[in-house]
């Protein structure tokens, strides 16, 4: 009857695990998508079976080339569609997969206290900005694949010294070639999730060596091919980096002395934040690295300093400084020898100390565990399931309240995260110079209408991070919105100087000279844009307008088919057409640009009118009254539309309804009948 009981009692810790996880993650459910999250949920042009196929054999398809990832999202957009709820549920379902199967390890490894390390893992707030941000569910499913590779090859290492035991003749024998082979694939599956996990077959050679006290080459030998792949892996990663995410130029430059000094920091601070996760924030200070400063020095000599006491105390314990090689090696990745792109905003976030972090909750595992067996006459209540309620009270008190704390703060934590306006405001409270949050609440603000608390925080990001091209060109977007067109044409300019080849910047610029009539000037602004980029349709149907508004209508009317040869599903290029052919004289013509517009685009309201007014010049009365009604229902407050719907009411006799409708155009601002 043991093994039931036994398989009840790991039952129950799992059942534990899932719903303390459960709980303390309540604030995600109601959350909805932040930040880049737009960019992991499958895209529309993806979500088909060819899609499937294009995420795994087109590089470029997706963002970072993690199909394992981008094929689990696929997946769930089938299951849920865009519904966010399903996106959190799912990650915080795998982050409790993964706490369970980080106790199996630890109890294969015979780690004493194994389910109280998995509910630390699980109930730990640092853990809370991979879980709660559905971008990086690339954590929580590579370290659920990262798990089982390892329980998968552990498995495999146990069998090859049962056959070695067994045959001493043959003692280079490879054991069983099943769990090497199933451990590989989630090895691969674990990189195609995300790379930072190509760490693991150095940490598999850390447990081993911390099992055994030294490594032959019967150890590292299977694990050949996997540091293989991980390199690979590596260097692809790397080439996306800079060229799909731009982790290159001045904000990456660092000497190999700056890097030292940096790694340093990093390791030190997650550590402080493992130990006192206090203050926890989205986007942490910037660092400055000065290899003239000294004390900067302090970090890393120091870092170096320990695991040289760890080492010199080996023969005593190897399971501390075993903890610190698997802690700092699985950060290596961002220790600052690479370029990471989140390293524009800061060298530190708590995503990337997600995995490390085990090794470092395995040594606490063992620490408690130890621990409860001292006070619990040996018996170990988190490890081999013994009787819950003998001996050891006092460590069993000490884990719940920690256990408790740590689930309180990961509520409190997760509520950051509800949606981008509370992510970016509680990171403004916490580090009120993160110039990202100050760019990104500004964007939040301008499209909701506050255009004056934008400006706020644009005329911040641009104090503290004034050679930022793309945010001057948000400052000047916002300014224009404001009627302020002198300034918003400053910052369109200082974002062009900055970057010369920033399009929507030159495109901006370029609008504003139109808008406020500076025709020549805009008409230039959209040459040297093309200069740029040629194939631009946008730029070449903005040109056209500006041609239009000068008069220039066969030129107009050659940028707009341009236009719509680069780009023929361009609905706004069909809407520009329409108006310029019906300013050339060719009405039919221009009602068959607007009807292309309409069905590319049927909420496009200008589009709708312009028809009416067409078909109301050619004597379609009441075809033009129903595009006129269709227009008003799409934008109630047009007034344009309302006294167009009123010539054409009056045309077919309905006065009363026409002087209602005249009043109402008068109201929202056009000019009399």
């Amino acid at each position: 009857m043991i093994a039931p009981r036994r398989s009840l009692a790991s039952a129950s810790w799992v059942a534990l695990t899932f719903c303390a996880t459960l709980a303390a993650y309540g604030p995600v459910y109601r959350a909805g998508l932040i930040w880049n999250d737009e960019d992991y949920v499958t895209a529309p042009a993806l979500r088909s079976l060819r899609g499937l196929g294009r995420i795994w054999f087109e590089l470029g398809a997706t963002q970072q080339y993690y199909p394992a990832l981008h094929s689990a999202f696929w997946l769930e957009h089938r299951l849920w569609g865009d519904a966010p709820w399903g996106y959190h549920l799912a990650n915080v379902l795998l982050h409790a997969l993964a706490a369970c199967l980080f106790a199996a390890a630890l109890r294969r490894l015979r780690v004493p206290g194994a389910w109280f390390g998995a509910l630390v893992f699980a109930l730990h707030p640092v853990g809370v900005e991979s879980v709660a941000w559905v971008s990086e569910q690339k954590n929580t499913l590579s370290a659920v694949f990262y798990l089982l590779a390892v329980l998968a090859y552990l498995r495999f290492d146990e069998q090859r010294g049962q056959a070695a035991s067994a045959t001493p003749t043959c003692r280079s024998s490879t054991g069983g070639l099943t769990p090497y082979l199933l451990a590989t694939f989630f090895f691969l599956l674990a990189i195609l999730s995300k790379s930072v996990v190509a760490t693991l077959p150095a940490a598999l050679l850390v447990i081993l060596w911390w099992q055994r006290g030294r490594l032959a080459w019967r150890d590292v030998l299977p694990l050949v091919p996997w540091f293989a792949a991980a390199a690979a892996d590596g260097a692809l990663t790397a080439w996306f980096e800079r060229h799909f995410l731009g982790a290159e130029g001045a904000d990456f430059t660092l000497n190999l002395v700056q890097r030292f000094l940096l790694a340093g920091r990093i390791i030190w601070f997650y550590l402080g934040k493992l130990l006192w996760p206090a203050d926890l924030v989205f986007i942490y200070p910037r660092w400055e690295i000065r290899a003239g400063a000294p004390w900067q020095y302090g970090f890393p000599l120091a870092a170096l300093g320990a695991l040289a006491a760890l080492w010199l105390m080996r023969r005593r314990a190897r399971g501390p400084l075993a903890a610190a090689l698997l802690f700092v090696g699985s950060l290596f990745p961002t220790l600052g020898f690479l370029s990471v792109f989140g390293f524009l905003f800061s060298y530190v976030a708590d995503h990337w100390a997600y995995l490390p972090a085990l090794g470092l909750f395995a040594l606490a595992s063992a620490g408690w565990g130890s621990w409860y067996e001292a006070k619990g006459s040996g018996r170990q209540l988190l490890n081999r399931e013994r009787d819950l309620t003998t001996g050891g009270l006092i460590p069993l008190f000490a884990a719940a309240v920690l256990l408790l704390v740590l689930g309180a703060l990961t509520w409190r934590q997760s509520r950051m995260y509800v949606d981008d306006e509370a992510l970016y405001r509680t990171t403004l409270r916490r580090n009120p110079d993160a110039w990202m949050a100050h760019n990104n609440l500004g964007i939040l603000l301008q499209q909701s209408g506050r255009t004056a608390e934008a400006i706020a925080h644009y005329g911040d990001l641009i104090r503290l991070k004034p050679g930022y091209a793309q945010g001057h060109n948000n400052f000047g977007v916002a300014l224009a919105d404001a009627h302020r067109p002198a300034e918003a044409a400053a910052q369109y300019r200082e974002a062009l100087r900055l970057d010369p080849r920033y399009l929507e910047a030159r495109l901006n610029l370029a609008n504003l000279l139109r808008d406020t009539g500076q025709i020549p000037q805009a008409v230039g602004e959209y040459k040297e844009a093309l200069r740029l980029r040629p194939n631009s349709a946008e730029t070449h149907n903005n040109l056209g307008i500006a041609f239009a508004e000068s008069g220039r209508l066969p030129e107009a009317v050659a940028e707009c088919r341009e236009a719509l040869r680069l780009k023929p599903e361009y609905a706004e290029a069909h809407y520009n057409l329409g108006l310029v052919l019906r300013k050339s004289g060719e009405p039919r013509a221009a009602i068959g640009e607007y009807e292309a517009a309409l069905s590319l685009n049927p909420a496009l309201a200008g589009a709708r009118s312009s028809l009416g007014i067409a078909l109301a010049g050619m004597g379609r009365l009441r075809d033009a009254l129903a595009q006129f009604e269709e227009a008003l229902r799409l934008k109630p407050d047009d007034a344009e539309a309302h006294y167009n719907r009123a010539v054409v009411l009056r045309a077919l006799g309905r006065t009363q309804d026409a002087a209602s409708e005249f009043r109402e155009a008068q109201r929202r601002g056009a000019a009399g009948p």
